[in-house]
């Protein structure tokens, strides 16, 4: 939905290596209008699948964002989950824009630590543009945006149970356990997000993805 009202975030979806879908309401209408079977990609899980098979791959990782220390905590809960697991540093990032300096820094450090993949874990869709932003100036290395999986896995934040995550229900519990953040999202973007996909079934409305 936000992609729908900026420009800029669609194209940067649109260019993206991958997208994949991260809600079960995309993947049942993917479903209905693909005959390609489809699954959710959930960013928590990929994460431990990834760290999972890094160990025998040898993969190395960095980990960009979250708030001060949630990297470093996220990074003890995976070696303790995870041992032998390669980590190549950790950033948190402040709560501003960087500095062009600041950004040239981090740019470097990342480049030199030799990661394979750098996770990003910033709010939808600030990872995003970081992700568009940075990725000619990291060459070989893979960004995927995780979102509030850094604070899932560092055991800051309770994940939705399984059965609400299978029945499109983790936006409730999610906006239950953080309504001052989320409510904009979910109670403004969700009605707006099914009364368009209403309109597009019933043949009133055409998105343009390009």
């Amino acid at each position: 939905m936000e992609s729908q009202r900026d420009e800029r975030l669609r194209r940067i979806h649109n260019e993206a290596g991958m997208v994949t879908p991260d809600g079960m309401p995309l993947v049942w209408l993917a479903r209905h209008w693909s005959d390609h079977p489809v699954e959710r990609v959930y960013g928590p899980d990929l994460m431990l699948d990834a760290c999972c098979r890094s160990l025998q791959e040898g993969w190395r990782h960095f980990f960009y964002g979250g708030a001060d220390g949630v990297a470093d905590l996220l990074v003890e809960r995976l070696r303790e989950r995870f041992p032998g697991l390669q980590v190549a540093g950790t950033f948190c990032p402040p709560f501003r824009p960087l500095s062009p300096d600041e950004s040239r820094e981090i740019v470097a450090r990342i480049q030199a630590s030799g990661a394979d993949i750098v996770w990003v874990g910033l709010s939808t869709p600030k990872q995003e543009r970081w992700m568009a932003e940075h990725v000619e100036s990291l060459p070989g290395k893979v960004l995927i945006g995780v979102g509030a999986a850094f604070d899932f896995h560092a055991g800051l934040k309770r994940q939705a149970p399984a059965w609400m995550q299978r029945s499109g229900l983790e936006w409730f519990y999610r906006l239950l356990s953080e309504p001052q953040r989320l409510w904009r999202r979910y109670l403004v973007n969700n009605p707006a997000f099914v009364f368009s996909i209403t309109l597009q079934m019933l043949g009133f409305k055409h998105y343009d993805l390009g």
